[in-house]
């Protein structure tokens, strides 16, 4: 957005939606009725068109992703649904391009624009409802997850990824490096000088932990492309049908990341155990995971704290920071001081 313009988050929507209704001539789709159906980093609407079909239209996020990055995920998202695995279909336009750009007059920013064949179901679970009391629904839950998260991280092993692939890395330096992929989480003003100290006590361990994995004979067996938001809401379940969704951080990484991701948000739950468990067993009935490698699941644990951590610190002023920020640097502290006492010196 210029920085000489300023509106409304209710008038930015307005723009987006209009945005999003006159880019499907792209797609020579004429539109019948357009809705917001989420807006957080990106905004993705319900399209329905007078030919009676129904997709999900994505106005992407100014700054995110590059264009080779955009075209990367959507490459791998198709080269999973070849492969068995049931993710969303984009829509090629016309032309056949994967996305388009469009310019929102109002303000002069661009954005990347794509369309993707609706999904129907519901929400596999909610990570922010927590587990509930129904014992054989959560094992069913995060059996499934760690199933397809273990299908995904075989093919991104395996697939000879195209010419000119782009994806962002939660490596080392992407998650506890001088500029971490998503914010220098330390920074967040609302940590007190204790929290602070903690989180940088904690942040040195798992940087040296990490480090320190790169060189085992393990590390290429279990870093590379991972969906890296593997959250009960990304995946929809219709009938005997589970899709995974939401790629949009998709990139490369530890596969541990993946699982603590899975499980960060349930961890003071009652019934954890029961969850990571169960995700574990649903890994290893498709991809074996040493007890060695899996012993370090918690410096993962600890890592993802960060990223949220860093997440409200760029946004630090909006409304979700001021309403997630208390919430998360409390989740990030207690996983601290327990990780800290664990493995620190």
């Amino acid at each position: 957005m210029s920085e000489h313009i300023e509106i409304s988050q209710e008038q930015m929507l307005a723009n987006l939606q209009d945005l999003a209704q006159a880019s499907l001539h792209h797609w020579d789709k004429d539109c019948l009725n357009i809705a917001l159906i989420k807006y957080r980093e990106n905004a993705v609407f319900k399209v329905d068109t007078t030919d009676g079909n129904r997709y999900a239209l994505r106005v992407h996020r100014g700054g995110y992703h590059s264009d080779a990055a955009l075209r990367s995920e959507l490459q791998w998202m198709a080269a999973l649904q070849q492969s068995g695995i049931d993710v969303p279909m984009a829509v090629p336009t016309g032309k056949g391009e994967l996305f388009i750009l469009s310019t929102l007059p109002s303000t002069g920013e661009t954005f990347q624009v794509d369309l993707f064949e609706w999904i129907e179901g519901n929400q596999l679970g909610t990570a922010e409802g927590g587990l509930g009391e129904d014992v054989q629904q959560i094992e069913h839950t995060y059996r499934t997850i760690g199933n397809i998260a273990a299908r995904l991280h075989e093919h991104g092993r395996q697939w000879h990824r195209p010419e000119g692939f782009q994806r962002h890395a939660w490596d080392t330096e992407g998650l506890v490096g001088d500029s971490p992929f998503w914010g220098r989480f330390w920074e967040l003003r609302s940590l007190s000088e204790e929290q602070r100290s903690l989180i940088l006590t904690a942040r040195d361990i798992v940087r040296n932990e990490l480090q320190a994995m790169i060189q085992t004979p393990e590390h290429d067996d279990y870093y590379g492309l991972i969906h890296a938001d593997f959250v009960p809401e990304n995946l929809m379940v219709s009938g005997d049908t589970v899709r995974l969704l939401d790629f949009d951080d998709s990139g490369f990484g530890w596969h541990l990341f993946e699982l603590a991701t899975a499980l960060y948000f349930i961890r003071q739950d009652t019934h954890f155990k029961i969850a990571q468990d169960a995700l574990i067993e649903g890994y290893r009935a498709y991809r074996a995971l040493p007890e060695k490698v899996l012993a370090k699941l918690p410096v993962f644990m600890m890592a993802r704290g960060f990223t949220y951590l860093g997440w409200v610190q760029t946004r630090e002023g909006s409304d979700v920071a001021k309403e997630l920020t208390p919430f998360l640097t409390e989740l990030a502290c207690d996983l601290a001081t327990e990780f800290v006492e664990t493995h620190g010196a």
